[in-house]
């Protein structure tokens, strides 16, 4: 029999909800923060917001109930619940209203606590966050991503796609002109030794979290037998130090005359280790029985939308393996969540108290 807290994650899992779907599982997990003595609610942006107290200091958690495509049978096996989003990042949510809730049966807290479970996160727009952006100034900021319930994760790359797209009207394949096809070739060609450059010049290596990582994500070609056509999509996570209006002017100077455009453009952030936050986690982890580590991440979060204007203490935290985002193998396990519940429980009482 699963306990009340597992039982919540179960059905929110069971809730299917990809990136701009998440109406029924935000509707839920309102009513279920509601149920658990806050104000719960679904605010205009479609995110599930709870709250309880008033004043300072105020500690936003944020963390996102929208998942990738692709429904996981939601399941219990050897300790583990199996589903999509369950390590993200709606686990780490729901970890996020155990652990408020507690505070809201037993007092004991000052100040004001809220949670969002912000939409879209998994989609270039980060449509919850960035709603959330000028309601709030808080005090601290939880993130909800999986970082292992004895471990804290203090930054992420920042992040630029580039779309591109090109025409040309056809030619005889022996012609010696290049085809659109091969000009997009020789764009992610320019794009890779662009990133080298950069990274030597910095003394980074492709892979680390201080280096340009470059990445095809898809490149289509067609005829119409007058016109040969291709698009590609192409990405780089980007490290501290290089702004994504940086990159952009330098990849328009080897664009030529190719229709080029960017989105999700994030800046990398980097947080600092000391402030009473990190400190509530280090010593919550070790009352919990771990060995508390801290992690920098190569993907994105709404870590990256936020930082930049709430100038406050902030980590992301959450139980879960981040090697098994988005794969079909997704699954919590059920110890580690109950741990990080603790852990985030004695945060909130350490630093609202």
């Amino acid at each position: 029999m699963l306990s009340p807290d597992e039982q919540l994650l179960y059905d929110t899992l069971a809730l299917y909800s990809p990136s701009t779907q998440e109406g029924a599982v935000a509707t839920f997990l309102a009513d279920a923060m509601t149920g658990r003595g806050m104000n719960g609610r679904v605010d205009e942006a479609g995110n599930a917001v709870g709250e309880i107290g008033e004043g300072r200091p105020h500690v936003v958690m944020l963390g996102h109930i929208d998942t990738v495509p692709g429904f996981i049978p939601v399941e219990v096996r050897a300790g583990s619940i199996y589903g999509r989003g369950a390590v993200d990042a709606k686990g780490p949510f729901v970890s996020f209203i155990c652990a408020a809730a507690r505070l809201a049966a037993t007092g004991g807290f000052r100040g004001r606590i809220t949670l969002v479970g912000a939409v879209e996160e998994e989609a270039v727009t980060s449509k919850g966050a960035r709603h959330v952006l000028d309601l709030y100034t808080p005090d601290y900021v939880v993130i909800g991503e999986p970082s292992g319930w004895q471990a804290m994760t203090l930054g992420y790359k920042g992040r630029l796609l580039i779309h591109y797209a090109l025409s040309r009207p056809m030619a005889h394949t022996a012609s010696r002109e290049a085809v659109p096809a091969e000009e997009a070739v020789t764009f992610w060609q320019n794009l890779v030794r662009y990133a080298q450059a950069w990274n030597e010049a910095h003394g980074a290596v492709y892979g680390q979290w201080g280096a340009i990582d470059p990445s095809l994500r898809q490149i289509n070609s067609a005829d119409d037998a007058f016109s040969q056509h291709v698009k590609a999509t192409m990405a780089l996570r980007l490290p501290l130090g290089l702004s994504p209006d940086e990159a952009m002017a330098a990849i328009a100077g080897f664009a030529g005359d190719a229709a080029v455009s960017f989105s999700g453009a994030e800046t990398a952030h980097k947080s600092d280790k000391a402030n009473p936050l990190v400190r509530a986690f280090l010593a919550a982890i070790r009352r919990t029985g771990g060995e508390p580590r801290f992690k920098l991440k190569t993907g994105t979060s709404d870590m990256n939308v936020v930082a930049g204007r709430w100038h406050c203490p902030i980590v992301a935290y959450g139980p879960g393996d981040s090697s098994l985002d988005h794969t079909p193998q997704e699954h919590l396990n059920l110890t580690e969540f109950a741990r990080a519940v603790d852990v985030l429980e004695a945060v909130l009482r350490a630093v609202a108290v």
